[in-house]
């Protein structure tokens, strides 16, 4: 008995003191560490300020049809709940790893008819026949002599970090999706009237060169390439239409709900969601900081490492001490001196490590290097589609600006040659023709609006922002890297 106590005590004492594999701990060398990355982001100019980017981006558009459409997604998703789920399951599996080791207990009882062999027990006779019964009690404790059941705890709480930042991405996707669709829906609304506009002159012009024609003042080809230009015009209205209903048709798979049930005016939507200020876009520390994919690469970096100890763990003996109670024999005899049981004592497994043990170690090594090199690569994306985004916003938002000068070049002309005509110093036909370049402009500047505006919602989802608010509640928070 004084060896079997001091055998548990020095099992007690070994599994407060010793760990297998590394700790885990961001290397210096991560390029998220990197000095560069962390300052005011690229391409900073009169378009982006350096303030934090808010949780709810998209009510800087002040727009409630949109802020309920992004409700509504955010509580009927199909994506989400997929996510959901799998976080559930994710947390589930680091309960059970908490829950392995430590002390465990079972109990048993079965009744049986009974033949026994009767040179199992030494004898020579066949032994009888009769009703033998058995009830038992056990229970045990495994020492996690080395850390080897800690470390897998690590790593399942790793991993369910990992899928809650998964559960952000599919939030910030989720929001982009929504914004982005509803924003084809508005700009295909805009440039059909535009497209409208531009039919109707057109017509005007073909009818007008008819006339010319019929009046002497004009041939055949001139009407030919009036009417082409009108069946031209004409043939794109689709194009608009089908852009319209493919907006309200993403809208109601994100929603998860038919068209007659999207948010009132949704279809009729015409004009594009505006930001009235510069956009918020932070630095470079607070996007790695902020973006869930670069959370969930730390997060399977952490949880690779633990499963280094892990496997390191298989290379050295489980041991635990049990003890069980009970009572085997005739079932009327059951209960009685003869028939009771009991035991205690320490029981130790072990296999020696010649089946691949240290491969697979080598194997946990190699995928942690792989993990690492994941999460440096994340890193590095998220900096540049931050700085592609700006970019790109900077770019549009020039060509915008540049066609609004035209268009305004436009107009002027437009309005001169109509007092022309007017006046009888030009003709109808060159006051169409004025009218109908600005048309055109307009529906050009309507397209460069619509591209400001994808570039905007590009540029969010980029930074990485729209989770924060929309978790669930119970949610842990999220380790930083």
């Amino acid at each position: 008995m004084k060896r079997l106590l001091a055998t548990s005590a020095l099992g007690l004492l070994l599994s407060a003191c010793q760990v297998v594999g590394p700790d885990y701990s961001l290397p210096d060398t991560a390029a998220v560490n990197r000095k560069d990355l962390q300052g005011p982001m690229a391409g900073e100019g009169d378009n982006v300020v350096s303030a934090p980017v808010p949780a709810d981006w998209w009510k800087l558009y002040k727009d409630p049809r949109l802020d309920e459409l992004v409700r509504q997604a955010m509580a009927s998703n199909t994506d989400l709940r997929v996510a959901a789920a799998n976080l559930q399951r994710a947390r589930y599996q680091s309960q059970q790893a908490e829950s392995a080791g430590g002390w465990s207990a079972g109990a048993k009882a079965e009744a049986q008819r009974l033949q026994e062999s009767g040179e199992a027990f030494l004898l020579a006779d066949k032994v009888p026949v009769d009703n033998i019964g058995s009830v038992g009690i056990s229970t045990s404790y495994q020492f996690d002599l080395f850390g080897t059941l800690q470390r897998g705890i690590e790593s399942a709480q790793a991993n369910a970090d990992a899928a809650q930042a998964a559960a952000d991405i599919a939030r910030i996707t989720l929001v982009a999706d929504v914004v982005r669709s509803y924003t084809r829906v508005c700009a295909a609304n805009e440039e059909l009237a535009i497209a409208h506009e531009s039919l109707d002159l057109q017509g005007q012009s073909t009818r007008l060169t008819q006339r010319l024609r019929d009046a002497g003042r004009g041939d055949e080809t001139q009407v030919t390439r009036s009417q082409t230009q009108y069946k031209s015009l004409r043939a794109d209205m689709p194009r608009y239409e089908a852009a319209r209903q493919a907006g309200l048709f993403r809208l109601s798979m994100l929603l998860a709900k038919p068209l007659d049930q999207l948010p009132a005016g949704t279809a009729h939507c015409a004009e594009l969601p505006h930001i009235a200020q510069l956009l918020p876009v932070g630095d470079g520390a607070a996007l790695l900081k902020r973006r869930p994919d670069v959370r969930q690469a730390e997060r399977q970096l952490a949880a690779a490492t633990a499963r280094i100890g892990v496997a390191t763990g298989a290379l050295y003996p489980d041991i635990a001490i049990g003890a069980s109670v009970g009572t085997v024999g005739l079932l009327d005899d059951l209960g009685t001196p003869a028939t009771n049981r009991w035991g205690f004592g320490p029981m130790i497994s072990w296999t020696v490590p010649t089946n691949g043990a240290r491969a697979r170690i080598h194997e946990a090594e190699a995928a942690t290097q792989g993990a690492l090199a994941h999460f440096d690569g994340v890193v590095l994306n998220a900096i540049r589609e931050t700085q592609t985004g700006l970019a790109q916003y900077t770019a549009m938002l020039q060509r915008r600006d540049a066609l609004a000068e035209a268009g305004e070049s436009a107009r002027e002309a437009a309005g001169q040659t109509h007092r022309f005509f007017q006046a009888g110093r030009a003709s109808f036909l060159a006051d169409l023709q004025a009218t109908r370049t600005y048309t055109d402009v307009r529906a050009q500047l309507a397209a460069a609006n619509t591209q400001v505006a994808m570039s905007q919602i590009d540029l969010f989802l980029a930074l990485g922002g729209g989770w924060e608010s929309a978790r669930t509640q119970g949610t842990q928070a999220p380790a930083k890297p």
